[in-house]
């Protein structure tokens, strides 16, 4: 009994942390912007910047999951999954600086 309540309360924690997804002319939007960054020299590549945060979370035993950019930060959210839990990695899109580290 107590195992379910776990796992339920689990779940709800999940959910809860869980973002919402931006619409499909938000995305394309955000996109767009990080492509015109890189194309203007003031945004790092997608690439670069997982070269520099995957490798070192995987170590540490994480799956890659996927990112998020927000335009008007320029801010890279690359998300994992290590033990059941979620960890978000926030990294500057400029310098490709880690900025903070949540969840996990």
């Amino acid at each position: 009994m107590k195992m379910v309540g776990v796992l339920c309360l689990g779940a709800l924690l999940a959910a809860a942390a869980a973002p919402l997804h931006a619409s499909p002319q938000e995305r394309r939007s955000d996109q767009e912007a990080a492509r015109e960054g890189r194309m203007q020299g003031r945004l790092l590549p997608l690439r670069v910047i997982e070269a520099r945060v995957v490798p070192y979370m995987t170590k540490k035993g994480a799956q890659y999951l996927g990112f998020d950019f927000d335009s008007g930060t320029g801010i890279y959210t690359l998300k994992f999954l290590r033990n059941g839990n979620v960890i978000w990695v926030d990294v500057d899109g400029r310098t490709g600086q880690v900025m903070s580290r949540s969840g996990g």
